[in-house]
């Protein structure tokens, strides 16, 4: 058999997850060498400027598309979250691998929770989503923009230069590194990333997809397409405040959905459930859910927040 030619990011975190993928390949009777190519993508290039100011689609992904679509590889591997709602022109997600915890992880420097941080402590994340969570939650800190892969992120914590930082508990987790976190943020706290914990392969052609097939894990597809559907629908991506998270019990999916302003000052959340069966009633569900967000001036907190931060 062919072996696999699987495209990557160059981090740690990536090249775990990519691991985790030629594992799941091989658990499952996959008996093709697998083949780790790594690829630059314009947010790794680019790591000194906020990541809603350099754009809002395919910061992480869109390299790896290329090469996906010019042959220099088979599959690529992502983190769900960062792949745009839309599947690029002959590209398709072939599987969904069983999702790690999707919460948020608050690491500080001597091991407070976030209710226990000093006013005025110094408090890192890149994005805007739990920046105006955060703000909601704790007026009296100083959010701090932090880029960087986990590990630098957490160093930058230890060295004493922040007080604490917010990341994913699963990027976290899949490091090894979970010693290093001081409270799990629960969702009715700060409600996570569409996606977030999900690792995603994608293909271009039936033949390969059908490889990678007993890797997806069908309650993590489900929940993601409702999250990625109320994403979708709400016109979001990294340059505004949305959250989602949804799970799935094997026949009722619930979602919890968010979008705020950029201060989090305010903030629109809901929640709905449904049984659902497939992939599109899932995706319906969360696209019902950004209705009735949209109701409620979901689409003017989008409309300021884009137009703050083309201003800025």
């Amino acid at each position: 058999m062919a072996s696999l030619r699987v495209g990557t990011r160059g981090s740690r975190l990536a090249l775990r997850q990519a691991e985790l993928v030629g594992a799941g390949l091989r658990a499952a009777g996959e008996a093709a060498a697998v083949e780790t190519v790594v690829i630059e993508t314009l947010g790794d290039r680019v790591t000194g400027t906020p990541l809603a100011r350099i754009g809002d689609k395919g910061l992480f992904t869109r390299e790896l598309e290329t090469a996906l679509r010019d042959g220099r590889i088979d599959a690529a591997v992502h983190s769900l979250k960062d792949l745009p709602t839309e599947d690029p022109p002959g590209l398709r997600i072939a599987a969904v691998l069983e999702r790690e915890d999707p919460r948020e992880a608050l690491v500080s420097r001597d091991g407070r929770r976030l209710a226990d941080l000093p006013a005025g402590a110094r408090v890192g994340t890149c994005s805007l989503r739990r920046r105006a969570q955060l703000a909601a939650l704790r007026r009296d800190l100083s959010i701090v923009d932090l880029r960087g892969n986990v590990p630098t992120r957490i160093g930058r914590v230890e060295s004493g230069d922040l007080d604490a930082a917010i990341l994913a508990r699963a990027g976290i987790v899949r490091l090894g590194l979970d010693d290093r976190i001081s409270e799990i943020l629960d969702a009715e706290k700060i409600l996570p990333a569409p996606g977030q914990g999900a690792i995603a392969v994608q293909c271009r052609d039936d033949a390969t997809a059908a490889r990678f097939a007993a890797l997806d894990h069908r309650p993590t597809r489900l929940a993601t397409a409702a999250e990625r559907a109320f994403l979708a629908a709400l016109d979001g991506g990294c340059q505004t405040p949305i959250a989602a998270l949804a799970t799935f019990d094997g026949s009722r999916l619930a979602i919890s959905g968010l979008v705020s302003d950029l201060e989090g000052r305010e903030a629109l959340r809901d929640d709905d459930s449904d049984s659902v069966a497939d992939e599109e009633a899932a995706r319906r569900l969360g696209e019902r859910l950004a209705r009735r967000l949209l109701e409620r001036g979901a689409a003017r907190l989008v409309a300021e927040a884009r137009a703050a931060l083309g201003a800025a």
